[in-house]
């Protein structure tokens, strides 16, 4: 009798499981060409690592003025790029347990990319950009480790702790002085660039951050936004960019960096239209949505003011 019991228990629990073996099943084999190439798109975090390739554009192309080599200046754009792909692929690797949960449009846990196939792609990825950089200066591949390192100790769990926002200011000084060092020029105002980009990478990670924040609040994830809080951080990123804009306008009225007024009075103007837009249009009484938004237009503002003051010096 207990037998009979226990087998049937056992077939009863077998079809019980059936239907969610063949549903994995399928949605294994339901995998289609377009929703792989789809995944690997989404894998690669296609908006922010685009607003770094701007970046990392401009401050080449500045670099290289008025003597523009292509293939070296396609070269340090590529390489570049494929490192941020790389951190952003091994990004969702590292955080695929926590989306699954709470991110399930994310590529690994729509099924559209496998783990694996996420870890090999960001591997493959840096193999990509240490290839491309063995025809650069040494120094821009000493550059882009740091940078690596940075990103990938961030992916790592560094993500999860107010070191977070170091991280990121440590790293954004390195995008200019990679550009810079792989065209092999490089001029006294980039030294300038460390502490404004130091500035301007906390104000890049809070802005990050502020989508998540309750949700990282919430299952523990002590990121310097979840530390500062919702109003503060808002608070910070318009202060640091203001800050930082300050600095600048100090820096050229002193003469201690010269530039074009007619170039950084622009800019500086913008910058602050930009500060008054993200007061009036952003914060923490706005709709949750808007601070991805709000992310896009930090990052632009970062770019405008930092690219726009090497202009103003350099050209």
């Amino acid at each position: 009798m207990m037998k009979s019991e226990i087998l049937r228990y056992t077939l009863n629990d077998n079809v019980r499981k059936a239907p969610k073996r063949i549903e994995s099943m399928q949605i294994t084999k339901k995998r289609t060409f377009n929703d792989i190439i789809l995944g690997f798109f989404l894998l690669s975090h296609p908006i922010p690592v685009l607003f770094h390739i701007i970046a990392v554009t401009i401050f080449t192309l500045l670099a290289s003025w008025p003597h523009f080599i292509w293939s070296v200046i396609l070269l340090v754009i590529a390489a570049h790029a494929a490192m941020q792909v790389s951190i952003a692929m091994l990004n969702d690797y590292c955080d695929r347990r926590i989306d699954a949960q709470s991110k399930p449009d994310k590529p690994i846990s729509r099924g559209l990319i496998l783990p694996r196939e996420a870890l090999i792609a960001g591997l493959l990825m840096i193999a990509i950009m240490l290839v491309l950089l063995i025809p650069l200066p040494l120094l821009a591949l000493v550059i882009s480790l740091c940078y690596l390192v940075l990103g990938q100790a961030y992916n790592l769990g560094l993500k999860s702790t107010p070191l977070s926002g170091i991280v990121f200011a440590l790293a954004m000084p390195l995008i200019p002085l990679y550009a810079f060092a792989g065209i092999g020029h490089i001029p006294p105002i980039i030294l300038w660039l460390v502490p404004a980009g130091f500035l301007l990478g906390i104000a890049l990670n809070l802005a990050n951050s502020l989508p998540d924040l309750e949700e990282d609040q919430t299952q523990g994830v002590m990121t310097l936004a979840v530390v500062l809080g919702v109003r503060r951080s808002f608070t910070a990123c318009y202060t640091l960019i203001g800050v930082c804009a300050v600095i600048i306008g100090v820096l050229t009225i002193t003469g201690i960096v010269p530039a074009y007024p007619w170039i950084i009075v622009p800019v500086l103007m913008l910058t602050f239209l930009a500060v008054i837009g993200m007061i009036l249009f952003f914060g923490p009484e706005k709709d949750l949505k808007t601070r991805k938004t709000f992310f896009y237009l930090v990052a632009l503002t970062c770019i405008l003011l930092t690219g726009g003051w090497l202009i103003g010096v350099l050209i």
